[in-house]
């Protein structure tokens, strides 16, 4: 079955930086379009960044454009969120995604960023 699996989150200063990863499994990782999400306290949940097939192209929300880099490696089925000059305002619940909605996608990984 479809697996997404979140790890290197954790709590970090306001400017710091976390490398988010996925391990993805079931599924032919390399054909699909792949997404980073989130939801903080009391919110809706959130698109942060897509790539595309072959990392062809990245897109981001305007929060995190210039800070946050997406990326994969196709042969080891893996995503990637390199975030950067964390603000308070990007703690969140991260999770990988197999669709912009969020209807296929991992258990989540907390973000904390605070001092």
């Amino acid at each position: 079955q479809v697996q997404l699996v979140e790890s290197g989150g954790g709590r970090v200063q306001p400017g710091g930086s976390l490398r988010l990863a996925c391990a993805a499994s079931g599924f032919a990782f390399n054909t699909y379009w792949m997404y980073w999400l989130r939801q903080a306290p009391g919110k809706g949940l959130e698109w942060v960044s897509s790539i595309t097939t072959h990392s062809t192209n990245a897109y981001y929300t305007d929060s995190v454009k210039g800070r946050f880099t997406i990326s994969r490696d196709d042969d080891k089925n893996m995503l990637y969120l390199q975030m950067n000059n964390l603000k308070p305002e990007d703690t969140a619940l991260y999770y990988c995604a197999r669709s912009s909605d969020g209807d296929v996608k991992g258990q989540g990984i907390q973000v904390t960023v605070s001092s």
